[in-house]
């Protein structure tokens, strides 16, 4: 076991700032070389406190303008058109990566990994689709889905 000062957040291990005790090689393989910690020393403590002090600020206008988007986020609806056969079946379904089209469409830019769908939307209707915009912002986007006229 090896301590170390973590630079960024890790998910499942700590918070930047933490002291925590890792396996050497997760320590060698993983986290120094993605400089996401450092060896425990005075230098180092000091070095992340200061790291810590901008990170926070940044933090705070980060999480702000999140908050911002999802604001505007919430106040749209998304709607994708697909193909349906007898009794209103869906050929295919609405997948995360059609939400962040629908999304794009309408001026924002979200990764399809931030868009969080338990599984594929597969029937017609709507739904309430959470997307996580920051580690503590997470909009609810609403999506209609409807029968494409041809």
């Amino acid at each position: 076991m090896i301590e170390l000062i973590l630079r960024e957040h890790v998910e499942h291990l700590g918070r930047r700032g933490d002291v925590v005790k890792v396996a050497e090689g997760y320590a060698r393989n993983f986290l120094l070389p993605r400089n996401l910690a450092l060896p425990v020393s005075q230098g180092n403590r000091r070095r992340i406190e200061h790291e810590r002090k901008q990170a926070e600020q940044r933090e705070l206008a980060e999480k702000s303008a999140a908050e911002a988007t999802a604001a505007r986020m919430e106040a749209i609806v998304c709607e994708v058109r697909r193909r349906v056969g007898e009794g209103d079946v869906l050929y295919g379904s609405v997948t995360s990566a059609d939400v962040a089209a629908c999304l794009a469409a309408q001026q924002f830019e979200i990764d399809k990994r931030k868009i969080h769908l338990d599984e594929p939307l597969k029937q017609l209707g709507e739904f309430i689709v959470p997307v996580r915009l920051h580690r503590e912002v997470t909009a609810q986007v609403k999506v209609h889905v409807l029968k494409l006229e041809e």
